[in-house]
C-alpha cells in the first residue's frame, strides 16, 4: 500500500545542501547583528534573546547566537531569529527558496491523489513555510498539512516522530519520512515509519545501506506505488 502521508525533510532532500549553506545561513549570519540591535526590544525577539541567555549563561546573546551558527548548532531560539531574518529577505525578494526540479511536480500529483504531506526540519517552522511560500516553483504551501521543527524534538531521536505523528492524527506505519541523513531515518523507522534515502549526486550524499535509496522523487514514487506527474 502507499503512504497516506508523507513526512519529507528539506536540506539535502527537497532543496540543495549548497542554497542552505551558502545562501541562507550566510544572509542571517551577515545580518544578525543589525536585526537585534534595530528589533531587540520587540516581545516577540526580547523572549528569544532571553532563551538564548538561559542556554549559553553568561555569554552575550550575539556571541552565543554567532557560535552557533558557526557551529551550524540546531538550538530553536537561533532557527527562529534566523526565520525572522529570512523572512525579510524573501518578502523583499533577495531570496527565492531552491528545489531540485522534480520536488514541486511530484508533491503536487501526490497531493492531487490524495496522499498528504508534511515537513519536518531543523530550519523553523517559518522558515519552512517561506522557503516553500517563496520557492522557485511558486507558492506550495498549500500542498502541506503542516510544518514541524525541532519543537517537537531533535530530529535523531524516534520521540520526535511519534510525536508527529500523533500531532498529524495518522499511525506512524503509514508515514513514509525521507532525508538524506541516515541517522534520522534510523530515528523514524524506529518510531514504525517507512524511509527512504535521498541520495542526490549534485549534493555528494552517500548511501548509508540501511533504508531504501532513492535519487529524486520521481524515484521515490516508484518505490512506493505514489503516482508520478502527469
Amino acid at each position: 500500500m502507499p503512504p497516506r502521508l508523507v513526512l519529507t525533510d528539506i536540506e539535502g532532500t527537497t532543496t540543495s545542501i549548497a542554497f542552505v549553506q551558502e545562501t541562507l545561513f550566510p544572509f542571517a549570519a551577515e545580518a544578525m547583528e543589525g536585526f537585534l540591535a534595530a528589533h531587540g526590544s520587540e516581545p516577540e525577539v526580547a523572549r528569544l534573546l532571553e532563551e538564548v541567555a538561559a542556554l549559553a549563561p553568561g555569554r552575550p546573546p550575539l556571541a552565543a547566537l554567532q557560535a552557533w551558527m558557526a557551529e551550524d548548532a540546531k538550538v530553536t531560539p537561533l532557527k527562529t531569529l534566523q526565520g525572522m531574518i529570512w523572512r525579510a529577505g524573501y518578502a523583499e525578494g533577495r531570496l527565492k527558496g531552491h528545489l531540485w526540479p522534480d520536488v514541486a511536480p511530484c508533491l503536487a500529483a501526490w497531493h492531487a491523489a490524495g496522499i498528504g504531506l508534511a515537513v519536518f526540519s531543523s530550519g523553523s517552522e517559518e522558515a519552512q513555510r517561506l522557503l516553500f511560500g517563496h520557492s522557485i516553483a511558486g507558492d506550495l504551501r498549500p500542498l502541506f498539512r503542516a510544518f514541524f521543527d525541532t519543537r517537537m524534538g531533535p530530529k535523531r531521536e524516534a520521540a520526535s516522530y511519534a510525536r508527529i505523528a500523533a500531532a498529524l492524527a495518522e499511525p506512524p506505519e503509514g508515514i513514509l519520512f525521507l532525508s538524506d541523513v541516515a541517522a534520522e531515518l534510523d530515528a523514524a523507522r524506529q518510531a514504525g515509519m517507512a524511509t527512504c534515502q535521498l541520495v542526490r549526486p549534485q549534493d555528494g550524499t552517500r548511501p548509508a545501506g540501511t533504508h531504501p535509496v532513492a535519487e529524486d522523487f520521481p524515484a521515490v514514487a516508484r518505490a512506493f506505488g505514489l503516482p508520478l506527474p502527469g
